[in-house]
């Protein structure tokens, strides 16, 4: 059977420091992942870019191809967008592309391709009402966001602990997808 290929995106929130072992889990269970960041995750990952470009086979993209490159990645079979900040959640939902992650997100979107969204934000930006909004957006457009009750659960500023962040519902939902 051949491999599966996932996108697995990340935005600049602690769990996204903990990507090595998670394309490692994701590699496992016979994906080939390819590794999106936005440029604040990018700078956060810098000493492990060179890990995961090894690991992947692909490089790390933190921005868009130049005009008239030939994409390098393979087309994915599912893109997972793990952890989604409140900005890149937001952007998405609003239709708008600052960055790779957010862009590739949105496209994802209007394609309706097989797409799961976990966010990591703290209590305190859950209750920005844009963010509800977003949220439900997301849902709404097809993907499966993996927030609340058999989700990310936020935690009060400055409580979570990036080690538990349910990494395993992103995976096991992007395989879901594709059974």
């Amino acid at each position: 059977m051949p491999s599966r290929v996932l996108h697995l995106l990340a935005s600049a929130a602690p769990p996204a420091v903990d990507l090595v072992d998670v394309v490692w889990h994701a590699q496992a269970e016979g994906w080939t992942v390819c590794v999106g960041l936005t440029p604040t995750a990018a700078e956060w990952l810098d000493d492990q870019l060179p890990a995961l470009e090894g690991q992947t086979g692909y490089p790390v993209r933190s921005s868009a191809e130049a005009f008239g490159v030939r994409e390098i990645w393979p087309r994915a079979d599912v893109t997972v967008v793990a952890p989604a900040s409140l900005n890149t959640v937001n952007a998405a939902a609003l239709g708008l592309t600052p960055n790779f992650v957010a862009g590739h997100l949105t496209e994802a979107l209007c394609l309706r391709s097989p797409l799961v969204v976990m966010p990591c934000v703290n209590s305190a930006y859950a209750t920005h009402p844009q963010f509800g909004r977003s949220i439900e957006i997301l849902r709404a457009s097809g993907a499966r966001v993996l927030f609340g009750e058999g989700g990310f659960q936020p935690h009060p500023p400055g409580e979570g602990d990036r080690k538990a962040y349910p990494w395993h519902l992103a995976l096991g939902a992007a395989r879901s997808l594709v059974e």
